[in-house]
């Protein structure tokens, strides 16, 4: 099926007389009629539910259709993006390992890398996505377990060269995770281009109305863990939790989403409410009409700001003039995503001011859903960072994210216009 309809047709599919929707299985646990049935799903023999902590029918319906869209053989849902980008690294990884990482990720998850996992001794090297080859090579250490990134940076929007990081990561045995929110299935498929695992934020594009929070891994089922065994032993050798069953022996393609749900849900517990997973299948119904908008939006209006005599300058992939069109080009023919970062000739000060002066764009934490919304990252997202970490994240003093929504893009282009023109006022 083609993603318009997989985003309709896949996940819930209901037999006869059941509901057409999705149900909300809003339970903690599930019934079974004798003591050896539940034995069975404790010790990984037979699958089925037994506690929503660790998996909920709810969930995996929504999850199968994300796998489905982005071409995997597994998917989970987690609470929040961060959920997922911390299990997607810590179920390969533990003390004494090492990742590598896009210096231009997203701040939450430069600082989980950087800051919080360095607590749990695993070292992380912070690279540049434009590096050549011969430079990102130098990144990798023995103990290198994965490689971070993102398809278009939050907030810098850059796009990343995913063939190359790829191959540089397979040279070294080790997987390339990508996180893929920006773009979302629609836009990409970072498995196509030789990424091994993906993860989303579904609080942005995916849910697309700003009301829940959530996650997701896929696993593409194309890294061969078993071919490593001392680089993962997690899922290489008998996990003695679960009376010594070796996730790759026993799971095959699905070793590594069955150990994420089965050992990091069951221990963590950043399981996605139900409530929240219908919701999200709610948003995913609409997701292409969506970001065909969006990126129809975004470049009108970054073609505005290109022009504009108070903008310094605009950064956006679908413009010509983009160090990153030819890029987004081959990855990403048919748009990238809503959002656009730019700067005004007054700097920070300038920025504030127009940000006061939008009635239509609202001044809020979060990106990428139906309304228009503005953020200046320095301030807000990324304010833990230094002025060295923010230039390596791309994020300039005055940048200005601008998600552009759904709304008639004429109107989003009048609210800007008439808050740039009180700049000096």
């Amino acid at each position: 099926m083609k993603k318009e309809t997989i985003c309709i047709q896949s996940g819930w599919k209901p037999k006869n007389g059941e509901p057409r929707i999705l149900p909300i299985y809003q339970s903690t646990t599930y019934k079974y009629e004798t003591s050896e049935q539940m034995g069975r799903l404790f010790d990984l023999e037979e699958s089925g539910y037994f506690y929503t902590r660790l998996q909920n029918p709810t969930n995996d319906f929504v999850a199968q259709k994300i796998c489905e869209l982005e071409g995997g053989v597994a998917a989970m849902l987690t609470s929040s993006g961060q959920a997922a980008n911390y299990y997607a690294v810590f179920n390969i990884c533990e003390c004494g390992d090492h990742v590598v990482m896009s210096s231009t990720i997203y701040g939450g998850t430069f600082n989980l890398l950087t800051v919080t996992m360095k607590k749990m001794g695993i070292a992380c090297t912070v690279v540049d996505p434009d590096l050549p080859e011969e430079e990102l090579r130098k990144a990798f250490r023995p103990n290198t377990k994965c490689v971070m990134a993102e398809t278009i940076a939050n907030p810098a929007l850059v796009v990343l060269d995913i063939e190359k990081f790829a191959r540089v990561a397979h040279e070294h045995q080790v997987p390339l995770i990508v996180d893929n929110t920006f773009a979302t299935p629609i836009n990409c498929n970072p498995f196509e281009w030789g990424a091994d695992i993906v993860t989303h934020s579904t609080t942005k594009y995916m849910d697309g109305h700003a009301m829940t929070v959530g996650g997701a891994i896929v696993d593409s089922g194309n890294f061969d863990w078993s071919l490593y065994p001392d680089k993962y032993p997690g899922l290489c050798t008998p996990d003695d939790s679960y009376h010594g069953v070796t996730y790759t022996e026993k799971f095959g393609k699905a070793a590594y989403i069955t150990k994420a749900t089965s050992q990091l849900m069951r221990d963590l517990g950043s399981i996605q409410a139900p409530q929240n997973a219908f919701l999200l299948n709610v948003g995913l119904e609409t997701l292409p009409l969506r970001m065909e908008r969006h990126c129809f939006n975004a470049q009108k209006t970054a073609e505005f700001l290109e022009n504009h005599d108070q903008v310094a300058w605009v950064n956006y992939p679908g413009l010509k003039s983009n160090q990153y069109y030819e890029l987004a080009k081959k990855y990403m023919p048919n748009g990238t995503c809503g959002v656009i970062s730019f700067g005004l000739k007054g700097g920070r000060k300038a920025a504030e001011k127009m940000m006061d002066e939008l009635k239509l764009a609202a001044i809020v934490t979060h990106v990428a859903d139906a309304r228009t919304c503005v953020l200046h990252p320095a301030s807000h997202t990324h304010r833990q960072m230094n002025d060295e970490q923010l230039k390596e994240a791309g994020v300039a003093p005055d940048l200005i994210r601008l998600s552009v929504g759904i709304e008639n893009v004429e109107d989003i282009i009048k609210d800007l216009e008439q808050a740039l023109s009180k700049i000096d006022s």
